[in-house]
């Protein structure tokens, strides 16, 4: 099956966070927002600016080494969000919910946190409680920071 491309901007990037943010604002306050890294960061930033929250906390979860389904692994988390503690109050925030793999190993963790992110493929709908836009399961999700060049070369990343 052939994989089909979205590419997001910056521009509906920062829109769509804010659209959840709005939506979010019946369920704030929050004691806090957990970013999931590395997607999860920036639309965490700007829910956090919207909703007026001061405590961001991150959770690491590793899964893909590279672009397509053979490339997804067991998540694993590699950093723990230790002021959420078992989620109570705390709002989670990532980019996108694909396979559901990484939510599921999330909410393991932190089991009381409302789940929001901004694009939810079908197979990853049940794992997040609130979205702002379906992205077909075929679909490979290009974000702002998957199109512009790296600076470090692939040779030295992979050497870490």
């Amino acid at each position: 099956m052939a994989t089909n491309y979205a590419t997001v901007t910056w521009d509906q990037l920062h829109r769509d966070a804010r659209t959840l943010a709005s939506a979010l604002i019946t369920r704030a306050p929050f004691k806090g927002i957990v970013a999931v890294t590395r997607g999860g960061l920036i639309p965490a930033a700007i829910i956090a600016r919207e909703l007026d929250c001061r405590l961001v906390e991150s959770i690491s979860v590793v899964s893909y080494s590279g672009e397509s389904a053979q490339d997804q692994k067991e998540p694993k988390v590699v950093k723990a969000p230790v002021a959420a503690g078992d989620g109570e109050g705390f709002l989670i925030i990532d980019d996108l919910v694909d396979s559901g793999d990484t939510a599921r190993v999330v909410r393991e963790v932190l089991p009381k946190a409302h789940f929001a992110c901004l694009y939810a493929k079908p197979n990853g709908k049940p794992h997040t409680d609130q979205y702002v836009m379906e992205v077909a399961q075929d679909t490979w999700v290009l974000f702002p920071w998957d199109t512009a060049p790296l600076f470090v070369p692939p040779l030295a990343r992979n050497a870490n």
